[in-house]
């Protein structure tokens, strides 16, 4: 079975989880037993001290053994939870802290390698059963006891059974280890939620990568509650998916209007030459069937070099969007190849430009490009004898052209669509069939490109376009003037 990797990712830190919490709790039981003994340790040595200066009051050996101190040592024992005997030097113990009548203890000898280490360092203290002396195992500290002139006369042993020790150790490891187990499973289940919330977005975009390699492109990852990278991620790919769903939508517009522009010259230029050939045609009509054919053979080569032109627009060229230039001399340079055009529909050409030299940044030649594609759209759908108007101005740091022609005003539903591929507002601008719907479309994709605007305007049969450039350096010096685009000081032609 294949495991994702958030499952790995779960077992891995749930594993590490784990180990960090068995490492800090090994470590605090070793900690914590061992302040338990020396806590213990402590406590001993303090009973032993005080049994050891209330026994040496005593002075002489008998008395070690008298009644009173073994009720004295009963209730110390009781108090501490301690069991506490004497005994002599040799080792024979003569007075304990049982209740018992039978002393049970009293009599026996401690082990001669306890007295000797006894004798030897002065201290004993150990885990240990004595050697038999205890049934089970007791934590042992023994002290000497000496009279006024120093003379050792027995010993003090101050003893905890390691049963009860070891019983409360055991029911504070018994508790942690629950506690852990409980923040283990708590730990456990929310890495799980947490993996399982993880997953959900990253398992929908993999469904939803794998409907996009079928074509279906309307797959959508739902929206994902929080504010970290997830969140982002899930947002970029819908962005993605909007885009990817867009783009294949034009895609298919686009091969469909390509299809469509060049299945009606071909059935034109097909259906002429077969009616040329089988004779249908009468050789009187033969011209002008022939400059049919020509026409629409020309429009295939314009629609063919558009399509080439948009292509190499998509690529781009970052070195020459750095290039600096006189857009005025540009505007100048363009609009005098429309000199005959001008002059067929005699058009009265009006200039406004700046008297100093705007300098802009750009791909000059996709530039011109622009300027002659609104100039060129301007002279087709004026009306003959009417205002051509041609503007240039800087504001706001950036530099303003405008081009403005009188004629058939563009619907209002139209301008938001002029700019698209192949559109054509059949009904008010596009009274001949040179053109193949890419013009504007290039226009604004050149603009675009370059990081700039172009707005349409058109009400009252007059119809402006106006673009904005970026000014080079230097372009932005001076003051900076404002001037109406359809401007009232201009230069005619």
């Amino acid at each position: 079975m294949r495991k994702s990797v958030f499952f790995r990712s779960f077992m891995v830190t749930t594993c590490m989880f784990a180990l960090c919490f068995i490492l800090f709790g090994t470590t605090m039981f070793l900690m914590g037993r061992a302040f338990l003994i020396q806590e213990k340790q402590a406590s001993l040595y303090a009973t032993a001290a005080e049994v050891g200066r209330y026994a040496e009051a005593m002075h002489t050996e008998e008395e070690l053994s008298s009644w009173e101190l073994r009720m004295n040592l009963s209730a110390i024992a009781q108090s501490t939870g301690d069991h506490i005997f004497l005994c002599d030097p040799a080792g024979t113990v003569v007075s304990s802290s049982d209740r018992d009548l039978t002393a049970t203890y009293i009599g026996r000898e401690v082990p001669e390698a306890v007295m000797a280490k006894l004798s030897r360092d002065g201290s004993y203290e150990g885990l240990t059963d004595l050697n038999g002396f205890y049934d089970g195992m007791y934590y042992v500290v023994a002290q000497p006891l000496a009279d006024e002139d120093g003379a050792a006369i027995g010993y003090v042993f101050v003893n905890y059974a390691g049963s009860g020790f070891f019983g409360v150790w055991g029911g504070f490891l018994l508790l942690f280890v629950l506690i852990a187990a409980g923040m283990l499973a708590v730990a456990v289940a929310f890495e799980y939620a947490s993996v399982r919330r993880l997953a959900r977005p990253l398992n929908e975009m993999a469904e939803a990568a794998r409907r996009f390699g079928r074509g279906d492109y309307s797959a959508r990852v739902s929206p994902y509650e929080g504010d970290d990278e997830i969140g982002t991620l899930t947002d970029a790919f819908n962005t993605m998916a909007d885009s990817l769903e867009r783009n294949e939508s034009r895609r298919r517009e686009f091969i469909a209007n390509v299809s469509h522009e060049l299945r009606t010259p071909m059935t034109s230029i097909s259906g002429f030459a077969d009616g040329l050939l089988d004779g249908t045609i009468p050789q009187s009509e033969e011209r002008k069937y022939l400059q049919t054919i020509s026409s629409e053979s020309k429009r295939l080569g314009r629609l063919v070099r558009s399509m080439l032109d948009m292509s190499r627009l998509q690529e781009g060229d970052p070195a020459r969007m750095e290039q600096t230039f006189d857009l005025g001399e540009m505007v100048v340079q363009t609009l005098l190849s429309f000199e005959e055009r001008v002059d067929a529909k005699r058009l009265n050409v009006e200039l406004d430009m700046p008297e100093d030299a705007l300098r802009v940044k750009g791909d000059m030649d996709s530039l011109t490009r622009v300027v002659y594609n609104l100039l060129d759209n301007a002279i087709k759908f004026a009306w003959e004898g009417t205002d051509l108007a041609v503007s240039v101005w800087k504001e706001n740091g950036r530099a303003y052209t405008a081009v403005q022609d009188v004629g058939p005003t563009i619907p209002e539903e139209e301008l938001a669509l002029i700019f698209d591929r192949f559109h054509k507002a059949d009904r008010s601008r596009s009274k001949d069939r040179e053109g193949v719907g890419l013009g504007l479309y290039m226009v604004r994709q050149i603009l675009s490109a370059h990081g700039q605007d172009i707005f349409v305007t058109s009400k009252e049969n007059v119809t402006v376009f106006t673009f904005t450039l970026a000014l080079a350096e230097g372009g932005r010096a001076g003051k900076e003037e404002t001037t109406d685009p359809a401007g009232s000081a201009r230069r005619s032609r």
